[in-house]
C-alpha cells in the first residue's frame, strides 16, 4: 500500500463523521447506533439519505450541501476514495453528511428497518455476467427493503446501457412504481440541481460523448421477487480506470464498482 494510501487511512482513524466497522466486530455484537443515526450521530430526526458505492463521495457531499434538512450518509468499502468527500465535510463544517466504510451486503446490519428514506446509486459496475452482484438486482431489492420506508426511493444514475436496461426491466417485472426514467439526462429537459451533482468519473463519460441514464422508483416492500428473462446485449465501450485518469480497462472487469 502507498504512503499516501496508508496517510489517507490514518486522517480517517480521526474523522469523527466516518464510522469503520470491522466485520470481525459485527459478529460480536451489534452496531451502536443501528436505528439511532438521527438520535445518537445527526441529532435529529430528519430523513436518511444512502449513497451506496460513494466513490469519492462528491454526491453525498453535494446532496448535503443542497438539503440541509435531510442526512447523508456515503458507502463504501474503499476508504482512499472515501477519503476526498469525508475530508472535504470535514473542512467545510457540513453537520448532515456521514460516511461508512462497509460492504453494501451489510447495510442491514447498519439501518434498523424503516431507517432510510432513499438511496441512491451512482454509476455502479454493471456486473454483466454476474447478476447477483448487480446492486439493482433482485438480491439487493430484497436488502434495500429491509431498511427502507415503505415508500421508500431508489435513484439509479448510470452510464451503461447494459445497467440502466437491466434496471428498467427488474422494475417492470416486479411492479415497482417509476417516477422518472431517462436514457439520456442531460438532454431530457427534466435534469435539475439534484441531477446536476456530476461525480468526477461522470465527468470522464461526458467528455467521452456519452449519455448519462437515471432512473427513480418506490422500492414498495415485495414479498416475492422475479428476475427479469431477458437478453440484454452487452455494453460494448471499454472505460477509463477509476483508479487513474488515463489508461483503459474493460468495463466487465468483475469489481463492485467501476
Amino acid at each position: 500500500m502507498g504512503k499516501n494510501k496508508l496517510k489517507k487511512f490514518d486522517d480517517l482513524q480521526g474523522y469523527p463523521h466516518v464510522f469503520q466497522y470491522p466485520f470481525a466486530l459485527l459478529k460480536e455484537r451489534e452496531f451502536e447506533m443501528r436505528g439511532k443515526w438521527g438520535e445518537s450521530f445527526f441529532k435529529n430526526s430528519n430523513p436518511i439519505v444512502l449513497e451506496l458505492g460513494c466513490g469519492k463521495g462528491e454526491y453525498a457531499v453535494g446532496l448535503a450541501k443542497r438539503f440541509p434538512q435531510k442526512n447523508f450518509i456515503g458507502i463504501d468499502i474503499k476508504g482512499a476514495r472515501m477519503w476526498s468527500g469525508a475530508k472535504q465535510a470535514l473542512e467545510e463544517g457540513i453537520p448532515n453528511v456521514a460516511f461508512l466504510r462497509t460492504h453494501i451486503e451489510l447495510i442491514d446490519r447498519f439501518f434498523a428497518p424503516g431507517e432510510v428514506s432513499e438511496i441512491w446509486i451512482t454509476f455502479p459496475d454493471p456486473q454483466m455476467k454476474k447478476v447477483r452482484k448487480r446492486l439493482t438486482s433482485t438480491r439487493f431489492m430484497q436488502l434495500y427493503q429491509q431498511i427502507l420506508t415503505p415508500d421508500g426511493l431508489i435513484h439509479l444514475k448510470s452510464d451503461s446501457p447494459f445497467m440502466y436496461t437491466y434496471t428498467c426491466e427488474m422494475v417492470k417485472a416486479n411492479g415497482y412504481p417509476v417516477q422518472v426514467a431517462t436514457d439520456d439526462l442531460y438532454h431530457s429537459g427534466i435534469a435539475d440541481d439534484i441531477l446536476e451533482i456530476k461525480t468526477f468519473y461522470e465527468q470522464q463519460w461526458l467528455e467521452r460523448g456519452m449519455t448519462i441514464k437515471y432512473i427513480r422508483f418506490v422500492c414498495q416492500p415485495r414479498e416475492q421477487f422475479v428476475e427479469p428473462d431477458v437478453d440484454i446485449p452487452y455494453d460494448s465501450y471499454r472505460s477509463f480506470n477509476r483508479g487513474k485518469r488515463s489508461g483503459k480497462q474493460s468495463s466487465q472487469e468483475d469489481t463492485t464498482s467501476k
